[in-house]
């Protein structure tokens, strides 16, 4: 069974949404992606949607929306997109946070730079689960 990854972050607007396209983009064959926060956005960033939409050919708009951290089913891998304030809690088996700053409001130039950083760390969270570097064996960690 292929584990469940979630991208967190608080709203679910922006960051987690490019990485959960791009998951399931570059790695599906690998693992599970989904994205959610701890407050709802109407929309997705449309700037985080234009850029990823130029650059993969991929429209959120259409795939993907704003989620709650219980709309998503039990995960595996969380992923923090890398929170200021405090990054919500998911129970998980592993958990790491990308610390990638939030591009909202910023150039075309940050956005593009974001995507590609997600592109490389979801390719790195695919091999680092396909060589079992993570260990998917321990038990949920529900604090």
């Amino acid at each position: 069974m292929k584990p469940k990854v979630a991208f967190i972050c608080v709203h679910n607007s922006c960051r987690s949404q490019m990485a959960e396209a791009l998951g399931k983009m570059f790695a599906s064959e690998v693992f599970e992606s989904y994205s959610a926060g701890t407050e709802l956005r109407p929309q997705i960033n449309q700037d985080a949607v234009r850029i990823i939409k130029e650059l993969y050919n991929v429209d959120m708009n259409e795939t993907q929306k704003s989620k709650l951290l219980t709309d998503i089913p039990e995960v595996d891998i969380v992923v923090k997109m890398g929170c200021n304030v405090v990054c919500p809690f998911l129970p998980s088996r592993h958990m790491e946070d990308w610390g990638l700053d939030d591009p909202s409001g910023k150039s075309d130039e940050e956005f593009i730079k974001t995507a590609k950083i997600i592109e490389e760390k979801v390719k790195d969270l695919a091999k680092r689960i396909q060589n079992n570097e993570i260990d998917l064996t321990v038990e949920r960690d529900i604090r």
